[in-house]
């Protein structure tokens, strides 16, 4: 099954919800475990058991492993394969953009499953335009595998590239975030029952005139702790809402150590959620 297919099935089976796996220094401190790769391991792998069996999808923030090196890395490799023997899917949020071979180089590690590291999906920035991702593309295809692209984000500091307009050539006086929307549509275009090829759009971005109906999956960061809510989701994505898996994470991982309130949390989030493809 292509990751389109898979993403749709999953979330009919287990609900919207996407659970970050983050272990920020933060979190391990109220879990009263050390900043150390122990006390990651036992975060990371506690969260898996108490999420990747209740969710559609798990995220973790590669950026949170690789801060403890080759031993964090290798704790990131568990939670990965613990979390789709749990028959999840594991996005991995690594954010990776660059140009040629460096960009097949992160395909590679990140979505051939010869890798330990690979994962059903990754996000990416086409911020070095979107033709760089071309071979992040071609093996996300290759390996039925999915890419979730940077496109509205609700840091403060992503309009400036974000809402920028483009000039002359094809799409000028689009917005970037346009440009990139349209980009997926065309990858996506006649798949079924959706494309492979998905953004990422804040679940706390406010008003917006762009169609968010690309045929592809939505990640909607932001939800619970971080202020979005059901009604935002509703009103942002419109049409396209059955599409989108909104992610969680402080939400689900204050609830830690405790595996079952973990659990609990998920499941009350999801039957929250579920008002979105009703």
């Amino acid at each position: 099954m292509t990751f389109g297919a898979r993403f749709a099935a999953a979330l009919a089976d287990r609900g919207p919800l996407c659970a970050g796996i983050d272990p920020h220094a933060g979190l391990l401190a109220q879990w009263g475990l050390p900043d150390d790769v122990s006390g990651l391991e036992r975060f990371a792998l506690t969260a898996v058991e108490g999420l990747a069996p209740y969710c559609a999808l798990v995220k973790p923030q590669s950026a949170f492993y690789e801060r403890f090196g080759s031993r964090g890395v290798a704790v990131l490799e568990r939670v990965i394969a613990e979390s789709r023997a749990a028959g999840t899917l594991v996005l991995l949020d690594v954010k990776r953009g660059d140009i040629g071979s460096t960009t097949q180089a992160y395909a590679d590690a990140y979505l051939d499953p010869a890798s330990p590291l690979a994962a059903d999906a990754i996000t990416a920035s086409p911020y070095l335009g979107f033709g760089s991702l071309a071979p992040m593309v071609d093996t996300a295809r290759k390996h039925d595998a999915g890419l979730f692209v940077l496109a509205l984000t609700s840091n403060k500091e992503g309009p400036e590239v974000q809402h920028a307009r483009t000039e002359g050539g094809e799409g000028a006086g689009q917005t970037v975030a346009g440009r990139m929307l349209d980009q997926l549509r065309a990858l996506n275009a006649g798949e079924e029952p959706l494309g492979s090829f998905g953004a990422v759009i804040g679940a706390t971005i406010g008003e917006s005139e762009l169609d968010f109906d690309f045929n592809g999956p939505i990640l909607a960061p932001g939800f619970g702790a971080q202020g979005g809510t059901v009604a935002d989701i509703r009103r942002i994505f419109g049409r396209a809402v059955a599409a989108v898996t909104p992610s969680s994470s402080r939400e689900l991982l204050r609830k830690g150590p405790s595996v079952e309130a973990m659990r609990d949390e998920a499941l009350r989030l999801n039957d929250e959620l579920q008002a979105l493809r009703s």
